[in-house]
């Protein structure tokens, strides 16, 4: 929900009420309610696509399809943020094991879980709820407000 007309972004989360209004029922649980979609019915976790994937609510750019790897989980995952510092973990004990719960910085959206069983380069596997994204193709991005992101997909 980025407003980009201004170019310089400003990642914000809206109010309640504007986040009801706009965000699916899954987007809202998801992001707003820590919920978690069901795997392999879910917009991207087969999605081959080159392009970005931001915050549904704020906008803020979180992963690159450059990164995005078939987990086998049914969601999709990535081996590392585009924008770490868009990202915030925190340990979650809502299981019976502690597990590191993905959120982004400026909305504070739940986005998923990061695990250390992923490939290389990072070990690290973010395993997101497509829910909680939204994919911005490449060529789209300058349209889009992401128009620096252009040359990882030269």
């Amino acid at each position: 929900m980025q407003d980009t007309t201004d170019k310089s972004p400003s990642y914000c989360r809206p109010s309640d009420e504007r986040l009801k209004r706009e965000l699916t029922e899954i987007q809202y649980r998801v992001t707003q309610m820590e919920g978690t979609e069901r795997p392999f019915a879910n917009e991207y976790h087969d999605h081959k696509c080159a392009g970005i994937y931001v915050d549904v609510v704020s906008g803020e750019p979180l992963f690159s399809s450059l990164d995005k790897f078939d987990s086998g989980t049914g969601w999709p995952s990535f081996t590392r943020p585009l924008e770490p510092e868009n990202i915030v973990t925190k340990t979650d004990f809502k299981l019976l094991y502690p597990r590191t719960e993905v959120r982004s910085r400026y909305a504070d959206s739940h986005l998923g879980h990061c695990f250390r069983d992923g490939p290389a380069p990072t070990g690290l596997r973010y395993c997101m709820n497509s829910a909680a994204l939204r994919f911005i193709p490449r060529e789209s991005l300058q349209e889009e407000g992401y128009g620096k992101y252009e040359s990882l997909f030269q």
